[in-house]
């Protein structure tokens, strides 16, 4: 009965999405509730992933050219007022800070939402030559907006992320760190995650505060809703103008620096349960899991077998994050433990194998079973873990491809989003009023203009004007 309840504990997803995302974060203890209304404490578990995120990201930043610093957790409101359309964008998220102890603050202090305003303070006496440029600085840390609804790593009152902030001579080298920092982000989540992405453009209405330019990553979940997955901004010489950041130029002329600001979030966390995840629980990328292999002796206490399963665990250390659950619950029980986890393959080893002189490797995506010597062990489970990591972008590419679809009508695109769940594709003439119109009737956003333009129809799909753009619409988190 025990074995049973731990698998029924997760409601399926195609009962309460919702619902299933929850049991999964709290079965799979990744996050617990804290007495601080929408802030969570992040569990080993959890945690883990987000060091893993961190590092491949960390690694890919400084292959292109990036620093990391860290700035100051307070921005002064008086910093904060400096950009107009910064600060209006972000006025109702800020939490102040107004006592230091008993006595009252001469002025109050924002907790970061974002660092433009620190960066640009910090810039402004950094910088003062072209020789000083460019500046490619990120930093590590975590920022605190006042989310009214919240839910575990998609929205949370703090979050941990990375925020990239450069400045640069000219609008084109701005331009190019940009689109540079966007193709990284897009990279990652391909290759590391198994998350495909549709690289594209804000439109104005959903572009950064402050920004001339946002470019995202935009994945579909499981459930046909769309996640926006990393962002990259274009600033151009708007704070540099504000905040007076400028530099001798080669001609000995003052100028202003052009800036971007670029960030990936825990949300994305979400994204790899949401995309990957089944209702056994987690299913975790080889390339992320903190564990990648779990050895599960069968019949532990007889001889030999736990020795078995430890000589295993040391001969792969070397290449392999793995472990031995040598704990006293049943193989059943470790069994949907080690799913629920999303941990990528397991082996199974118990006495009749050690007679047989070989293993059993089950995948956690297919739960397909390999059966191997110990001595092609490593290099079978290399294969696998191998081909599950490309299978499982494969599939998640073949489920985003079979939920887009295309409108070229209002009659059209109002059918698909009453009627399906996915992204849609179509024609926009460029004007907010059709984005307000489309938001108000469907709860429907742009989610990017993409890179990759098709010509659907001529005409916008709300207003029948001529189309400037084709977007990708949906439903979001």
């Amino acid at each position: 009965m025990a074995e049973k309840k731990l698998v029924e504990s997760i409601t399926s997803m195609d009962t309460d999405f919702a619902q299933w995302y929850t049991d999964v974060v709290k079965k799979a203890e990744l996050i617990d509730y804290t007495s601080v209304k929408g802030c969570m404490v992040i569990k080993p578990a959890g945690y883990a992933i987000w060091e893993n995120i961190q590092k491949n990201l960390d690694e890919m930043f400084k292959k292109n050219g990036v620093q990391n610093v860290y700035l100051p957790l307070f921005i002064p409101e008086s910093l904060l007022q400096k950009e107009k359309d910064h600060v209006e964008g972000f006025a109702p998220e800020v939490a102040w800070v107004t006592h230091g102890g008993t006595n009252e603050l001469q002025e109050r202090l924002c907790v970061r939402p974002t660092s433009e305003t620190l960066f640009c303070d910090f810039y402004k006496n950094d910088i003062h030559s072209y020789r000083d440029l460019p500046r490619v600085y990120n930093q590590w840390c975590s920022v605190v907006r006042w989310e009214k609804e919240t839910r575990p790593f998609l929205r949370s009152r703090e979050f941990l992320w990375q925020e990239g902030h450069t400045a640069h001579a000219t609008l084109e080298q701005a331009q190019e760190r940009t689109i540079q920092m966007l193709h990284v982000y897009a990279e990652f989540c391909e290759d590391v995650l198994a998350i495909p992405v549709i690289k594209g453009e804000k439109t104005d209405k959903e572009k950064f505060a402050g920004a001339e330019s946002t470019y995202t990553i935009e994945a579909l979940m499981h459930d046909g809703k769309a996640l926006q997955s990393g962002t990259s901004h274009n600033f151009g010489d708007g704070f540099a103008k504000a905040f007076d950041i400028q530099f001798a130029d080669k001609d000995n002329t003052l100028k202003h620096v052009y800036q971007t600001s670029w960030g990936m979030s825990t949300r994305i966390i979400g994204a790899i349960i949401m995309v990957h995840g089944d209702d056994s629980g987690l299913v975790l990328p080889p390339k992320i899991a903190p564990v990648q292999v779990m050895i599960i002796p069968i019949q532990q206490k007889k001889e030999g077998v736990l020795d078995k399963a430890y000589a295993l665990r040391d001969m792969l250390e070397g290449s392999f994050h793995v472990k031995v659950d040598d704990s006293d619950k049943s193989p059943g029980w470790k069994f949907s433990e080690q799913e629920m986890r999303g941990i990528p393959v397991r082996v199974e080893v118990g006495p009749r194998d050690m007679e047989a002189g070989k293993c059993v490797i089950c995948r956690r995506d297919t739960r397909e079973k390999i059966e191997c010597t110990f001595e092609e062990l490593e290099t079978r489970l290399r294969e696998t873990l191998d081909t599950m990591q490309r299978e499982m972008l494969e599939r998640a590419r073949e489920h985003r491809d079979a939920h887009t679809y295309t409108a070229a009508d209002m009659e059209t695109f109002e059918r698909i989003f009453n009627e399906k769940a996915g992204f849609v594709k179509a024609m926009w003439c460029g004007g907010q009023e059709c984005e307000d119109v489309i938001k108000e009737k469907l709860s429907v956003t742009s989610r990017c203009m993409p890179f990759e333009q098709e010509q659907i129809a001529d005409t916008c799909v709300c207003c029948g004007k001529p189309a400037k753009k084709m977007v990708y619409w949906g439903r979001a988190y």
